[in-house]
């Protein structure tokens, strides 16, 4: 982004009319005879103009005597203004001025003025100094070596502090070198837009082109310029423009042109041809107004606090995708299931992600598709689509923030989430539980078990995959996402979470994780009789770590024959001692049992005071610590109240 004050110095040969252009600039009339060098002249930006251009500009005018402090104002200047006038003072821009430049380590733009045009250029005609635009300045012959020598000078100009001419244009410049600079945008030496300048014009293309056929309309590049400019395209400009893109033609090509096409518009490399050509014609503000307009920063990256703003959540609170947010979410689905077919093909899911840094490393580690829910054909579905990203957000909202931007979301990326409300708890008997949720849709479970009890097949089970009875053993965490709908209507997520037994233990110490989980289901195979002494020393050795989440106890491969567990306490028994209800019975292959446990645990995420272990039903709800709070700060209140009543009335003037 811009500086807030940027510093201007002025400089070039004695009596090159250094001076009279800082004067006539800010009085608008020239006035002759001045003192040799101004102070510091500060010009305040106009509010109306503008808004990247920088709230002020500071002017220094320098001589040539005191070479020390020249030195240092060159050194503290954001931008050059070197000023000629005659054919010595040309030569010693490249001969003098240029070769101090870098020799004491300046990289920073030079604007070339030629004063006094008005007499020493037989081309000044002062009729017709309106007509002269920065594309014809630019191409002088004067200029052209200076510009292709020096890759500092941004851009030259012709001016005359005695007729006014081009005064305001040079200060512009001036301000241009910072608020719209060339060097990240256009390599002059190679005549070529810079690679990170051409990949983000790629992708703005991309998110212009809304029928995804690869050409930029008539309609979609109006589109383009109300978004970024404010105004429309006049029918003669997009004319020229289309009659400039056909007159060129690729080095060597031997077929139609590749910029454009009639019947369908700009292509790909027509669209960075057409900047190509802003860059070189000086017009760089044109490309910055996209880019600036698309979220890109001086060094064209997406500005971070953008990506990633700052909220402010509640130690237990979560967050979720809120209604703007998952409208976005299907608008761009819709739009990139081109063959409306109901899921996201290959093709159509990377032409989705081209405009971004690719698939999230999250997705990566979770399996992406397979960690929600896909068509017969492996395509994710709108279903699966809107699952994958609410266990995005309640996992790591910034990478939804981010996303939504490379997608092309504009406004406040906030408002497409929601923070819920921080997780109360309450105390009974002296032990503290979680209490009822409200406001949340979004719910994790993690699923802990044997080896081989179960649980991979439950999770494809929650996901709609067939069984199959090849074992695969659980290397890394798996996530299973989806929606299910309870009674009344009522949508809600619930997120599945799968570890190896390493892994389990860690899950179990870790209080971070532990704070996001809203249930843990603890499974057991009930045909193996060695299966669930495996959980019951799990609850016993972590009780201490999870004594407040709720918990529910599941005995999968119910198809299969019962067996007593070698345990000491059995199942039923087990949980009556926790007086939690007993485990349900799960079977893959039994969808109605599949349906009601995964409708248990988000009904336990919902009120999770029901399942949480140690509490019976004749144990009530020990509020003696809230009420006491209430009291003492209800009669506080009501003291200071009195108090300050009581006040009033002893100092109140007497009306009398």
């Amino acid at each position: 982004m811009t500086k807030g004050t940027v510093k201007v110095v002025v400089c070039g040969d004695d009596k090159v009319g250094k001076t009279s252009l800082i004067v006539t600039l800010m009085k608008d009339r020239f006035i002759p005879n001045l003192q040799d060098v101004l102070p510091p002249v500060t010009i305040n930006r106009d509010f109306s103009s503008n808004p990247y251009s920088p709230k002020s500009t500071i002017l220094i005018d320098t001589n040539n005597e005191d070479i020390s402090q020249l030195h240092l104002q060159l050194k503290s200047a954001d931008v050059i203004w070197l000023v000629y006038s005659d054919h010595e003072s040309y030569e010693k821009i490249s001969l003098y001025w240029m070769m101090l430049f870098r020799s004491l380590g300046l990289n920073i733009p030079v604007i070339v003025c030629k004063n006094k045009c008005d007499r020493y250029d037989s081309t000044y005609n002062v009729d017709n100094q309106s007509s002269m635009s920065f594309d014809t300045k630019i191409e002088d012959e004067e200029f052209i070596p200076i510009l292709m020598e020096f890759k500092e000078v941004d851009t030259c100009i012709k001016a005359s502090a005695l007729t006014k001419y081009n005064i305001n244009q040079a200060f512009y410049l001036c301000q241009r070198a910072i608020t719209y600079p060339i060097v990240p945008l256009f390599d002059a030496r190679l005549g070529q837009l810079k690679p990170l300048a051409r990949e983000a014009l790629e992708r703005i293309f991309l998110l212009s082109d809304n029928d995804q056929d690869n050409y930029l309309n008539n309609e979609e590049l109006l589109a383009l310029q109300k978004k970024c400019f404010s105004k429309s395209i006049d029918i003669n400009e997009l004319e020229f423009i289309k009659d400039t893109l056909l007159e060129l033609k690729r080095p060597g090509a031997t077929y139609d042109n590749p910029y454009y096409v009639e019947g369908k518009g700009i292509t790909k490399e027509g669209f960075l041809m057409l900047n190509k050509i802003y860059a070189e014609k000086g017009r760089h503000e044109t490309i910055w107004g996209m880019l600036r307009e698309f979220r890109y920063t001086d060094s064209l990256s997406l500005d971070q606090t953008i990506l990633h703003p700052k909220f402010s959540i509640p130690d237990t609170s979560s967050v979720e995708l809120s209604p703007k947010g998952y409208r976005f979410l299907v608008d761009l689905f819709l739009k990139f299931d081109k063959d409306n077919d109901g899921g996201l093909n290959d093709a159509e899911l990377t032409a989705m992600f081209k405009c971004t840094p690719g698939l999230p490393k999250l997705w990566s580690q979770t399996d992406f598709p397979m960690s929600t829910v896909v068509n017969n054909r492996g395509y994710i579905t709108l279903q699966g689509w809107l699952a994958q990203w609410s266990m995005t957000t309640f996992l790591d909202y910034s990478i939804t923030t981010e996303y939504l931007i490379w997608f092309g979301y504009e406004g406040d990326t906030r408002m497409a989430l929601q923070i819920t409300k921080a997780r109360r708890f309450r105390r009974r008997a002296g032990k503290l539980y979680r209490t009822k949720v409200n406001d949340r849709k979004v719910f994790s479970c993690v699923v802990i078990g044997k080896r081989k009890c179960g649980k991979t097949s439950l999770l494809d089970s929650f996901l709609g995959r067939m069984y199959s009875s090849l074992y695969t053993p659980t290397t890394k965490p798996r996530v299973a996402v989806n929606s299910l709908e309870l009674k009344g209507g009522k949508q809600y997520y619930l997120i599945l979470q799968e570890f190896n037994e390493l892994d389990e233990t860690k899950i179990l110490t870790d209080k971070k994780k532990l704070k996001e989980c809203d249930v843990i289901c603890l499974t057991y195979d009930s045909s193996d009789p060695d299966s669930f002494s495996y959980i019951a020393d799990i609850f016993k050795k972590y009780n201490k770590y999870i004594k407040s989440i709720p918990i529910v106890f599941v005995a999968l491969k119910a198809d299969l024959d019962k067996q007593q567990q070698r345990c000491t306490s059995q199942p039923d028994e087990f949980c009556e001692q926790l007086y939690l209800e007993h485990p349900l019975h799960v079977s893959s292959l039994w969808l109605s049992s599949l349906n009601e446990l995964f409708i248990k645990v988000t009904e336990t995420a919902i009120k999770p005071e029901e399942c949480t272990a140690g509490f019976s039903d004749e144990m009530n709800i020990d509020d003696s610590d809230y009420m006491q709070t209430a009291v003492v700060l209800g009669s506080s209140i009501g003291f200071a109240t009195l108090l300050a009543f009581t006040l009033v009335k002893l100092f109140k003037p007497n009306d009398h």
